[in-house]
């Protein structure tokens, strides 16, 4: 009887590498598998077999045969390198990282590794390291396409979108009408404030991809800066279309159509903000049910809680009496500064500080959900104003010291929070402001007060020179101080901040000094906000025109004086 042919480890390894160097990947794991059968501890059947799993999607199996690879011998450069790969792939980049240290101490400069160690870092939130790294590759190779395309993610999350730029331009010369790097250059370009050309970058991107629901966002916020809030909303209904659960362009869209006056759609939709990229959902943390409007709330306590920023806390405290008026109990939790000023308002059991112990309550709500608890429409908007008004003590602490001031006093703010996500559109530049201040001086009638709380750049240097200008910002301790202040100032005049919505919501005159494209809560056009009607609000006639605002608040300033 004939013998069966004795099986060959050797050349069972050769045919293998040589399918998987065809891509013929599942013939080549057939092979793997039989020589580890074979010998079970064979380092190069276990790493390309491990290879051969990564590339086929099946993470889980490659990182359990590269490890048991690297277990036998753990110096191989390139086992480590794609072992990275994997971990980078299963979003584990601290134990990719590691692993690409080991390649690189093995293999010093080796520019794979420090490429993907670049990327391991980024997504570990390190721009700057990843820098090093990439600069590390283009110094041997100026013309590594990839590496160029990650430096300009790299440089665009320091904020530096000149230089990042610069790189995309520089990998797309390389690689003409890569989707990526278009797409990162239409971020740059909206990152600089350059949105015609962003949107025209995004069309390119998704020319190339037209799948890409990342660009279709994006896109979709650079036209909402042009206010063409009807093309962005076409935009993020095709982001939604590819991705049904893509909270991002689910909120930015309610932001459209808030803006256009859409409110009970665009308040439905506005509850997206919750899954949006970067946000807590912090409701979780209440224990009790939430409330959305479903059914009455006659008997039952409710917690209204703060989430966003002090002047939407402001805002939307409104909602509080209407609650009490139906017969719920209510108990708000708001920011520390508020606390004070909040406490007084109609229908509210008590105010608590966020952080502080709570009461018992039934159930919960957000604030900035309470518009569609409460089913608000255009026509419906409760602006029962003033709802709120300065304590007679704080009153007492700044009255003597205003009512001193010669002239018209007007209080004054130029820039909200350095961290909001649209603070390069909606503060001012001090400087820009000097016409005013010096138009209100000794023969202008007017004692500018400034409420600024934090102060930037050589903003003190600029107020010095005014001897009709008070700055108070420093010594305001909370929002009780600055309310007392706006009450018994003549005029607040302000970029849209907080500062706006309390002045607002005592009832006192306030100008408002909005960009082109302004929040959903000033609608597109007209001189007054529904939710506040005795603001003023001053807009740029066009994207980022400061000047023409200054120009009319100077005009109407001179009348306001007059009068």
């Amino acid at each position: 009887m004939a013998q069966p042919p004795r099986f060959n480890l050797p050349q069972t390894m050769q045919e293998a590498v040589a399918l998987h160097r065809q891509g013929r990947l599942r013939e080549a794991e057939k092979l793997y598998a039989r020589v580890l059968k074979a010998e079970p501890e064979h380092f190069d059947a276990l790493h390309l077999l491990g290879l051969a799993k990564a590339q086929g999607g099946q993470m889980g199996e490659a990182y359990r045969l590269m490890s048991a690879a690297l277990k036998l011998n753990p110096k191989a450069p390139d086992a480590w390198m794609n072992l990275a790969n994997v971990l980078h792939a299963l979003k584990r980049d601290a134990e990719a990282l590691d692993c690409l240290d080991k390649a690189l101490a093995l293999r010093p400069g080796d520019p794979d590794a420090l490429h993907n160690r670049g990327n391991a870092l980024l997504a570990l939130g390190r721009p700057q390291d990843a820098l090093a790294c990439f600069d590390a590759v283009l110094a041997r190779n100026p013309r590594h396409a990839d590496a160029l395309l990650n430096r300009g993610s790299a440089l665009a999350t320091l904020d530096r979108s000149e230089p990042a730029l610069a790189d995309f331009d520089a990998a797309l010369a390389l690689m003409p009408g890569h989707p990526a790097a278009l797409y990162n250059r239409g971020n740059a370009l909206s990152a600089l404030g350059r949105y015609d050309e962003a949107i025209a970058a995004f069309d390119r991107a998704l020319a190339a991809a037209p799948n890409h629901v990342q660009a279709w966002n994006n896109r979709g916020r650079a036209l909402q800066v042009l206010n063409r809030h009807d093309d962005a909303i076409k935009s993020f209904d095709k982001a939604i279309e590819l991705q049904k659960d893509y909270a991002d362009a689910h909120f930015n869209r309610a932001l459209s159509m808030l803006t256009l006056g859409d409110l009970a759609p665009g308040f439905e939709q506005y509850e997206w903000r919750w899954k949006r990229s970067g946000m807590s959902d912090t409701r979780r943390g209440y224990g009790k049910p939430l409330w959305l409007g479903e059914y009455p709330l006659a008997r039952k306590t409710i917690l209204l809680h703060a989430e966003q920023g002090l002047g939407d806390t402001i805002q939307f405290a409104r909602y509080a009496p209407l609650l009490a008026r139906a017969g719920a109990r209510v108990v708000l939790e708001v920011q520390p500064e508020l606390k004070t000023l909040l406490a007084d308002l109609e229908g509210v059991a008590s105010c608590h500080a966020r952080g502080e112990t709570l009461p018992a309550y039934d159930v919960h709500c957000p604030l900035g959900s309470l518009p569609l608890a409460l089913k608000t429409e255009p026509g419906n908007i409760p602006a029962d104003i003033p709802y709120l008004r300065a304590d007679e003590a704080h009153l007492a602490k700044w009255r003597a010291r205003i009512e001193a001031l010669p002239g018209k006093r007007v209080a004054l703010a130029w820039a909200g929070n350095a961290s909001h996500a649209n603070d390069r559109n909606r503060s001012i530049d001090l400087a820009l402001l000097e016409p005013l201040l010096a138009q209100g001086g000794v023969s202008g009638g007017v004692s500018f007060l400034s409420i600024q709380r934090e102060l930037r750049g050589n903003d003190a240097e600029l107020l010095a020179r005014h001897g009709n200008v008070s700055h108070l910002g420093g010594e305001l301790s909370d929002m009780a101080d600055t309310a007392a202040v706006a009450a018994l100032a003549d005029l607040t005049i302000s970029v849209d901040t907080s500062v706006v919505h309390l002045a607002g919501v005592l009832g006192r005159p306030v100008w408002v000094m909005l960009p082109f494209a302004p929040d959903w809560r000033w609608t597109l056009t007209g001189e007054h906000s529904p939710w506040y009607p005795q603001a003023r609000l001053l807009r740029q006639p066009t994207l980022g025109d400061w000047p023409s605002v200054i120009a009319a608040l100077r005009a109407e300033l001179a009348r306001f004086v007059a009068a």
